[in-house]
């Protein structure tokens, strides 16, 4: 069983790709694969084997060491190692994602409803929404917001426009082409060109984002106070 609870506790701190699911809540325009899978999963899950899950979750959300009793779960239940992957996987996700809202503006009724949207049981909303909103938030959420934020920031962004004249092949280009440099918080720079035609793709990729986010904002979850 020692297999179980080191591939369970791997398993919560990982990021899953997205599903195909509802969206548009807490969770974003797709909801996690993870997520999915853990609300399904947990419909066969008895109340005191989804606390233990869950208490073992929020212990993993504050960085406590979870494996010892992750094995005390798989030795007790007759749940197999993917069940309990997915299990707190899908459960470690969604409490990451909704403490990282702040109360002012995320809403109990609110939350409790996306998970009714995703068939979890009554009673295990409830335990849901008493982390979220309850006592413990405060312990366990500083530390899911740092691990959400563990790659180094923009701090300064340049860039030119360039046309190439002539090449080695071509004695006439006259293509032109977007040099960039960013420098990271880290203390790091990076330097890279970029064709018309990919910059052609970022401007498509970073309009359909400010869509979405403008999408997001005119629900009740989300409103950005100034």
């Amino acid at each position: 069983m020692a297999a179980a609870a080191g591939k369970a506790a791997v398993a919560a701190y990982g990021h899953g790709e997205s599903g195909g699911g509802r969206g548009g809540g807490f969770l974003g325009p797709r909801v996690p694969a993870e997520v999915e899978a853990m609300a399904r999963g947990v419909q066969d899950v008895g109340k005191e084997t989804f606390r233990r899950l869950l208490k073992v979750t929020v212990n993993a959300l504050e960085g406590k060491d979870c494996k010892e009793s992750v094995n005390l779960i798989a030795e007790s239940t007759n749940l197999s190692e993917e069940q309990l992957a997915f299990l707190i996987s899908g459960m470690y996700t969604l409490l990451r994602e909704a403490l990282r809202l702040p109360l002012s503006t995320f809403k109990q009724e609110v939350f409790k409803e996306d998970l009714k949207e995703l068939r979890i049981p009554e009673d295990f909303i409830m335990d849901f929404s008493s982390i979220v909103f309850g006592n413990r938030r405060p312990a366990s959420e500083g530390t899911a917001l740092v691990q959400g934020s563990r790659l180094p920031s923009i701090q300064d962004f340049k860039w030119r426009v360039d046309v190439a004249i002539s090449t080695s092949s071509l004695a006439r280009a006259l293509q032109p082409s977007i040099l960039m440099m960013m420098k990271l918080s880290d203390g790091t720079a990076h330097r890279f060109e970029v064709p018309v035609a990919k910059f052609q793709e970022l401007r498509y990729s970073v309009a359909l984002i400010l869509k979405e986010m403008n999408d997001l904002e005119k629900r009740s979850i989300l409103k950005i106070q100034d």
